[in-house]
């Protein structure tokens, strides 16, 4: 958010600036969902709906994980949200107690942590590097004093944009089915995916999960502010009253246009193609601009950037960036608190004219 606001006010001075700093699409939402949101506010009063969300698009999400997973999820355990954000908050208040203790890779997503202290949890981070693709793994778990209440798993990740294969997903799930360990299963960037490694929902391998999804990444649907969870049954009851409370219901609109995403997906795909060429560029530019080490990038549109053979400062090197090139990206002590300054984080989801034009600029501004 910080660079968002270094790189907002560069532009209202008339400067340009090329944005490889936020996490979200380039691209409106789907030509459907356009128009099915035109019939919503012709046909539908808009007002408040059921807390879990409208019939219809809890419908739409499970048969979405039958007919690209081929697993039963049934309606009563979909609930709609208010964005993942919602669902995170949603999820860790119904699954978790105050002192409980939450384990996650670092690097990570920024709010695990900061909404789990919100709510007096206590989020315990696991370094993780290339060695493990920025991914946890049963051995750090197994390292701890003591089994933590929740392991919050990404795949594919930000920032580091790595998955967990099968395989992994396995055996960490029976881990913690063995030790009590509450899985929540971070899957927003599902449908983004490159290379040789399956996207895997962790609801293939139990039902004793707590799945988090959302129309923001692949369905290009950021600001309709919409997300889903799948909880267990025993969960369901106590995510419904806090959404009544919370959230009173997810947004109307977003909710009636949602039910035409699922109709989208060669124009998504699409875009998906798009980010793969993207990826690529990055991919073979940025070593020749000086940033070498790179983590995989399987999945998502991030490259994680070692940068420490550059700068112990990745924060001081946007600012530089940014004022120098009219390049906005993200330091990584967003995402790492104890090693972030060693990394920045790049997103290649915006235009492949404006990738390009980015590699093209760090290539000089390194010479």
């Amino acid at each position: 958010m910080e660079v968002m606001r270094a790189a907002a006010e560069r532009e209202a001075t008339g400067a340009e600036v090329l944005h490889l700093e936020v996490g979200q699409p380039s691209t409106g939402a789907p030509a459907l969902v356009r128009e099915a949101a035109h019939r919503a506010l012709d046909g539908h009063t808009l007002g408040y709906t059921d807390a879990l969300g409208i019939p219809p698009l809890r419908a739409a999400i499970s048969r979405w994980y039958r007919d690209r997973h081929g697993i039963d999820v049934p309606e009563r355990r979909v609930v709609v949200t208010t964005g993942s954000s919602g669902a995170f908050l949603l999820g860790f208040l119904a699954a978790f107690d105050p002192g409980d203790v939450v384990a996650m890779a670092a690097p990570s997503y920024p709010a695990y942590r900061n909404i789990l202290h919100a709510i007096d949890v206590v989020p315990l981070e696991l370094p993780a590097g290339p060695e493990t693709r920025f991914q946890p793994t049963v051995e750090m778990l197994e390292a701890l004093p003591a089994p933590p209440a929740g392991l919050i798993l990404a795949s594919p990740s930000n920032p580091a944009g790595t998955m967990l294969d099968r395989a992994s997903l396995e055996r960490l799930s029976r881990w913690c089915a063995a030790k009590g360990v509450r899985v929540v299963s971070d899957e927003i960037y599902h449908g983004i995916t490159f290379g040789e490694v399956r996207e895997t929902t962790a609801l293939e391998i139990t039902e004793q999960v707590l799945v988090v999804n959302s129309f923001s990444k692949y369905f290009s649907m950021t600001g309709w502010r919409l997300g889903w969870m799948v909880v267990p049954d025993e969960l369901s009851r106590s995510v419904e009253c806090l959404a009544q409370n919370l959230f009173i219901s997810p947004p109307a609109i977003s909710q009636y246009a949602a039910v035409a995403a699922f109709g989208c997906t060669e124009e998504l795909d699409g875009h998906v193609r798009r980010y793969a060429r993207n990826r690529e560029i990055l991919l073979e530019e940025l070593p020749k601009a000086g940033f070498t080490d790179l983590a995989p990038a399987d999945g998502a549109f991030y490259v994680y950037a070692d940068v420490s053979a550059l700068t112990d400062d990745s924060e001081a090197m946007a600012k530089r960036i940014l004022a120098e090139t009219g390049i906005a990206a993200t330091p990584g002590i967003d995402f790492d608190t104890a090693r972030g300054r060693r990394y920045m984080r790049f997103s290649f989801a915006g235009a492949t004219e404006t990738i390009a034009e980015a590699a093209r600029r760090l290539r000089a501004w390194r010479r």
